[in-house]
Order: structure tokens, then sequence, then C-alpha cells
């Protein structure tokens, strides 16, 4: 699992978010940008900082997010 060697969070970088560890780039930058359907050959040509495990990593990160997340129906 790379994750655990490329995400960091502390509460003093990025307001606490989790970043590219070395980096001030969010993990959340990198899913809106592969969600807005830049390629990752692209994304590591506007950040070149990154790698693509850093990449895997925050899709990681995303996905470990939402297994731990219960989801409930609304009830209105």
């Amino acid at each position: 699992m790379t994750r655990q060697f490329r995400i960091e969070w502390y509460p003093k970088v990025c307001n606490g978010k989790p970043v590219i560890k070395g980096t001030r780039i969010t993990v959340s930058v990198v899913l809106e940008q592969i969600a807005e359907g830049t390629s990752w050959d692209h994304l590591l040509e506007d950040y070149p900082e990154l790698e693509r495990e850093d990449i895997k990593a925050a899709l990681d990160f995303a996905r470990e997010s939402l297994d731990h997340t219960e989801i409930r129906e609304a009830h209105v």
C-alpha cells in the first residue's frame, strides 16, 4: 500500500487537508483534475513534483476513505 508513504496531513499544512507528501498539492486537487478529465500524463506535466505513484496513492486514499464511510439514505 503506497498511500501511507505518499499521503500526509498536518493541521498547519493546507488547513489539515491530506496532501501528497513533501508538497502542498492536496489529494482533492488531484481527484478534481482527474474528475475533470485531465490525463495522468497531463497532470504530471502540470505538477512536475508529482509521480505516478502519487496519483495512485490519492485514488487509493479516496477509495479507502469511502470504504470506511457509512452511507445512509436521507429520509425527507
